[in-house]
């Protein structure tokens, strides 16, 4: 079973500002605590992180995000490899005096513990997904500076 995503949040900020936010990777522990395990210091191509995130769940999730391209304020797309593989991407875009992000991600479980709950409890495994993402935007919103952020995200039905 695969979980994909396709959101997009809009933002009060230009793409400049919204990029050069995303881009300070060495603050994403403190933005994201339900991140335990980061080694993050790039957003450029052939970067690899090795993370672990504990979600509400009580289990963690350890895997890679290898970061295949980038174009500078603009968009970003990734490998993820471990307990969960598959891929995602993120794109920015001027939105008239602000910004969006769309967040694409196309994965799926691969240790077996994730593959056992997703097939058990598909449902939970799906809400929990979409709650992490939902967390991490109202994070990175609150502690990625100024804070000047807009609107409330609007999934992209597909």
């Amino acid at each position: 079973m695969r979980v994909r995503t396709d959101r997009v949040e809009r933002f009060a900020f230009d793409r400049d500002e919204l990029w050069t936010r995303i881009a300070q990777v060495p603050q994403f522990p403190a933005w994201w605590p339900w991140l335990r395990d980061f080694d993050g210091v790039r957003l450029s191509t052939g970067e690899v992180w090795h993370c672990a995130v504990r979600p509400p769940a009580r289990y963690t999730v350890r895997f890679t995000v290898t970061i295949v391209q980038t174009d500078p304020g603009a968009t970003v797309s990734a490998q993820i490899d471990g307990d969960i593989v598959g891929t995602a991407s993120v794109q920015l875009a001027a939105d008239g005096t602000g910004s969006t992000v769309r967040l694409v991600t196309n994965l799926a479980p691969a240790s077996w513990r994730l593959r056992v709950l997703a097939f058990v409890a598909w449902p939970v495994a799906r809400r929990g997904h979409d709650r992490v993402i939902a967390i991490g935007v109202r994070q990175f919103r609150e502690r990625s500076g100024r804070s000047r952020a807009a609107q409330s995200g609007t999934p992209v039905q597909h």
